[in-house]
């Protein structure tokens, strides 16, 4: 990741890919043939660079170079299955989140970076489980508070093989968000409860925007570098 930064970092100076720049990067991409959780901080570090570029005088010109980053990394993908852009919004009371959020886990192959206020349902658990058995890659931060609660499943995760971390701030870490395979983004209201789903007027969206999953990727490893694993 470090050449990698050094490399953003020389081409977002002077806030736009010229045409050999972007033919090195393909070839760059091509030639380390990331894996689908790679690519997702790929797009995440551009942005990390990009937010350390911008200024009022060149933010136009940044925001179209991540914009020609981020497509450049989603074209070398070599996954060319299904639709190009998903989108989907479901609504509680009632199942349609729970089955959206189970849905995303069970069809995950790769990767799964969640940051999730508070875990508590089972039946969301017990699909995170086959997948840490199907050798997919969990990663989960959670708030600390959370932790405490009666039927919390952090430290359930955890022993199962799941990576997870805890925020260590005075405040709360409330995002509701999961990535899956670098590729589609999972976010909305929907605390993953059973309460959530009972009586709780809660929102769950998915959708496979290449912007948008590259901006929570960039927001799930700022949050993961600054929690502590349990």
């Amino acid at each position: 990741m470090t050449d990698w930064r050094t490399a953003f970092e020389q081409l977002v100076e002077d806030g736009r890919l010229s045409r050999s720049e972007r033919k090195a990067l393909r070839a760059l991409v091509e030639t380390a043939a990331p894996s689908d959780a790679e690519r997702v901080r790929l797009r995440a570090l551009a942005f990390e660079v990009a937010q350390e570029a911008l200024s009022a005088a060149n933010a136009s010109a940044v925001l179209a170079w991540i914009e020609d980053v981020v497509s450049l990394l989603d074209a070398a993908s070599d996954d060319v299955a299904g639709p190009d852009v998903v989108h989907e919004a479901w609504f509680s009371p009632g199942t349609a989140p729970l089955r959206a959020i189970q849905g995303a886990i069970r069809e995950t192959r790769r990767s799964m970076d969640l940051c999730v206020f508070t875990i508590t349902d089972d039946r969301i658990v017990a699909v995170l489980e086959e997948a840490v058995r199907r050798r997919v890659e969990v990663r989960i931060v959670s708030d600390d508070d959370k932790r405490r609660d009666l039927g919390s499943d952090l430290d359930r995760l955890a022993r199962s093989g799941a990576t997870v971390r805890l925020d260590r701030t005075p405040d709360h870490m409330h995002h509701k968000f999961g990535i899956f395979d670098g590729k589609r983004l999972l976010t909305g209201s929907y605390n993953w409860t059973r309460s959530a789903e009972r009586g709780n007027s809660e929102n769950v969206l998915v959708t496979s925007e290449p912007a948008l999953v590259a901006a929570y990727g960039a927001e799930f490893e700022r949050v993961w570098r600054a929690a502590e694993g349990i």
